[in-house]
């Protein structure tokens, strides 16, 4: 049993990075990682959970709950910074966990990470194909709602007559491009996601620019309404629980870690890239909320689908604001899904190269030096998800996937400060142990907060992971081999 829990020496994995032996190319700058950041963190959230916070919980004091939120977020930020520019390899979280906790406990976090990257990217694609629908519909352009659905799914029409889906067949083609993308190489995948990032960071700028001039003091009066009695609704409390809500917006940022093997300096590029997004993308969060809620009344926002769309609508002069929104949403889901596909295949390629995976999953493209059999799987698993399960299964999921990764991360950074203190490390995470373990209990007590069906569906997603471990990883880790 001793050897389940076998680190992986550290002067083992500073040799892997130093020597660059993988294949990867180092091609991508700091400038790329920080809109690989963006890219990932940045999509519909912005424009709809905004709305429903304020209208739900904070009012136009949403501006704090998501300066809470990237508080909370910065926590395991800084801990992935210390991490990734200190030991710059592609696996992420797993490789963390791999030289601190052990190799049981890497495996745990890299079967986990399957749910934030390849699932993240198949909920992303649900709501793009549905996203797609609207924009095509100013066009009176209709996609059929049976290949826009899962089969679980069902719509009423407006005759009164009930369709069921049969497959999101949108979904499934963004993820199957997407994926192409990738296999041509990362270079090429960064600037597509340079693209896409200044796309609907543009559009973000051009409606606070424009709606700053819109903001009317009476929407902003108060400007944290008064608790209705109920915690939660509104008052103090009612910006910590759009805190929660709000929290998911961010999800993301340790997708650049993933890139590690491919940034030209790591050492200085992974905390730029990391904190650098993070910072961008609060600013913009909090902008934007504030031009919204002053823009329309927070109570206009309750129970709409597309609350940014009521804020447009009060800009009359600009009505072609409500089209290019939906191009800033398109656009941003597709760098998500981008940046996501790319993460998991980097997490998956380090665990074939241990041996805890098949070989096919590290072998790299004659030519571009992509992981391309790792991307073909993954267009098809993913695209599984995207075609035929409901988005609010998969969604949640992705929650809990993504909140295990950074509570072991930030308890990674206490473990080697203890037992290697001598490491080098070009960025230090600040105020540590306090740090680290105000990253845990955030994020623990944002997974407490999940609904218990999905900590269910999180175990059976641990108990196939542990079955693959033992009946093929343990058997074939080269760490155990060598002991």
């Amino acid at each position: 049993m001793a050897n389940l829990f076998k680190i992986k020496p550290l002067e083992t994995l500073l040799h892997e990075a130093n020597s660059n032996t993988s294949g990867l190319k180092r091609q991508l700058t700091s400038f790329n990682l920080i809109m690989l950041g963006i890219g990932a963190i940045i999509g519909a959230g912005l424009f709809s959970l905004t709305g429903i916070v304020a209208a739900e919980y904070a009012g136009p004091g949403v501006t704090f709950s998501f300066m809470f939120a990237a508080l909370g977020c910065a926590f395991a930020g800084l801990c992935y910074a210390e991490f990734a520019s200190m030991i710059p390899i592609a696996g992420s979280a797993y490789t963390y966990a791999y030289t601190t906790m052990g190799e049981f406990v890497a495996w745990i976090i890299g079967w986990a990470l399957v749910l934030e990257y390849a699932l993240g990217a198949a909920t992303v694609s649900i709501s793009w194909s549905q996203y797609l629908n609207k924009f095509l519909n100013h066009y009176n352009l209709e996609i059929p709602p049976r290949i826009l659905m899962s089969p679980f799914e069902s719509v009423t029409m407006a005759d009164g007559s009930v369709v069921s889906g049969i497959i999101n067949l949108p979904a499934i083609f963004i993820i199957v491009l997407l994926s192409l993308v990738l296999i041509r190489g990362t270079k090429e995948s960064a600037t597509m996601n340079n693209f896409l990032v200044i796309l609907k960071v543009s559009v973000v700028l051009v409606f606070i620019a424009i709606g700053w001039s819109y903001i009317d003091p009476v929407n902003h009066t108060p400007y944290i309404p008064e608790n209705t009695g109920e915690f939660g609704k509104f008052g103090f409390s009612g910006i910590l629980r759009g805190a929660g809500v709000v929290f998911f917006a961010f999800i993301g940022f340790d997708a650049v870690s993933t890139a590690a093997q491919e940034a030209k300096n790591p050492q200085k590029g992974m905390p730029i890239g990391i904190l650098g997004s993070l910072i961008i993308c609060t600013i913009l969060y909090v902008l934007f909320s504030h031009v919204m809620t002053g823009v329309a009344n927070y109570k206009e926002f309750a129970g709409s689908a597309a609350p940014v769309v009521i804020a447009v609508e009060k800009m009359h002069s600009f009505a072609w604001l409500n089209q290019t929104v939906k191009i800033a949403i398109l656009a941003g889901y597709t760098s998500v899904m981008l940046v996501m596909l790319m993460g998991q295949s980097r997490v998956f390629y380090t665990m074939s190269n241990d041996g805890l995976l098949p070989k096919m999953f590290s072998t790299l493209h004659p030519k571009f030096s992509t992981p391309y059999k790792c991307n073909l799987f993954f267009a098809v698993f993913v695209s599984i998800f995207s075609g035929f399960v409901p988005i609010k299964v998969v969604g949640e999921l992705v929650s809990m996937g993504t909140l295990f990764a950074f509570v072991l991360v930030c308890i990674g950074v206490l473990i080697m400060r203890k037992t290697r203190p001598d490491i080098k490390r070009p960025f230090r995470t600040p105020f540590v142990p306090l740090v680290p373990i105000l990253g845990v209990i955030t994020c623990g007590l944002l997974m407490a907060a999940l609904p218990g069906l999905t900590w269910l569906n999180m175990l059976a997603w641990m108990a196939i992971g542990i079955v693959i471990y033992f009946s093929y990883g343990i058997k074939n880790s080269k760490l155990q081999k060598e002991s």
